[in-house]
């Protein structure tokens, strides 16, 4: 499962949008540092194609694709350099796939810190990109030393050396891998760095009850501070904590009459899959259906394999349909019969929103 790390400066609603997403109870306190490691949760990503598709197929139950978030310890000034919980924080922060910023933009005199998102913003990119630089400088060194001895002097050990090598001076003059206009394929070398702003990143602007309608406002303070994929997503983590309390009907009775749509959750997710490359596909049936997440230009024995290796080892053909195509005519049976089912073979793409049936022999 992927995972998706949470950060921010203390007591900017981390925990809070933690449990709003995860349903957890995660402790929220005033005062800083309340979460001093890292707490992990899956968030199930409820997806309306889903349940559209077991109301047709009368489906006994219902499986939605699920995300780990990681509520990571909060970000002081100088962490780089191992002040407040910055050794932890910044170890924490290496393990996961991608980065949720979350930043506070209302005021609160009990909170240390100011509430302008752009700086907050500012602070945390710095002291990713100053981490990072130490990482550099200390990894070129080592693999300098390594590519003097024959036997590890190969061409990942080349390729990681030239990379770290390209970046150094962007991280020097302040600059994120991730805004920086180094190839896909320097990237990828780059890995095995574990730099942190080598990861995807998505934002996240904690607003209050009073800021509600303000959101689009928000954004445009800081939209020219991040790259161009980056959307951030503006969302009062109070209330939608409290909605996660509810049950599924008053939570999304309380969301409609508060204006907020679908909720934080589905939001989110929606980013997250974005950043991560991620497309989801179907299958369905009267016992079960369920989504399955899978890299988008994954051929389909790599997404059988999703659902069991031997479906992989084994693969024979695909039965393939979109699901909206599947929802008008009615059934998996009277699509096939009416011939809208296609079979596909191993070399095909499969596209976010397929429905399939894997024939496989092992």
């Amino acid at each position: 499962m992927e995972q998706v790390g949470l950060i921010g400066q203390p007591n900017v609603g981390k925990s809070s949008l933690f449990n709003a997403l995860t349903n957890y109870n995660s402790p929220v306190a005033p005062h800083p540092y309340t979460t001093t490691s890292s707490i992990k949760a899956a968030a199930e990503v409820p997806d309306s194609r889903l349940d559209a598709l077991a109301h047709m197929s009368s489906s006994k139950k219902i499986v939605y694709t699920s995300v780990e978030v990681v509520d990571i310890a909060g970000l002081s000034p100088g962490a780089n350099a191992g002040e407040g919980l910055g050794n932890k924080f910044l170890a924490q922060v290496r393990e996961v796939d991608a980065l949720g910023m979350v930043l506070r933009s209302f005021e609160n005199d009990t909170i240390v810190g100011s509430s302008d998102i752009a700086s907050q913003f500012a602070e945390l990119e710095m002291e990713l990109v100053l981490a990072d630089l130490s990482t550099v400088e200390t990894q070129i060194e080592r693999r300098k030393k390594a590519a003097k001895n024959p036997a590890k002097n190969d061409l990942a050990t080349k390729n990681l050396l030239e990379g770290l090598e390209a970046v150094l001076p962007l991280l020097s003059d302040g600059v994120p891998v991730y805004k920086s206009k180094l190839d896909h394929e320097t990237r990828v070398n780059l890995k095995e760095a574990f730099l942190l702003t080598n990861k995807p990143i998505f934002v996240v602007i904690n607003i209050s009850e009073d800021q509600i309608g303000s959101e689009t406002n928000l954004i445009d303070e800081i939209r020219d501070q991040l790259p161009s994929e980056v959307d951030p997503v503006a969302v009062c983590v109070q209330l939608e904590a409290e909605a996660a309390q509810l049950d599924p009907n008053e939570k999304l009775e309380m969301l409609e009459g508060l204006g907020l749509g679908e909720g934080v959750l589905q939001r989110i997710a929606q980013v997250a899959h974005e950043i991560l490359n991620l497309n989801t596909f179907f299958t369905t049936g009267d016992k079960e259906s369920r989504a399955w997440t899978f890299k988008k230009g994954s051929t389909v024995p790599v997404c059988a394999g999703v659902i069991h290796s031997d479906l992989q080892r084994g693969f024979i053909k695909a039965e393939v349909i979109d699901y909206e195509s599947l929802l008008n005519i009615g059934s998996w049976h009277k699509a096939k019969v009416e011939g809208k089912v296609r079979l596909e073979g191993k070399e095909y793409v499969v596209k976010d929103g397929d429905v399939m049936e894997i024939r496989f022999n092992v």
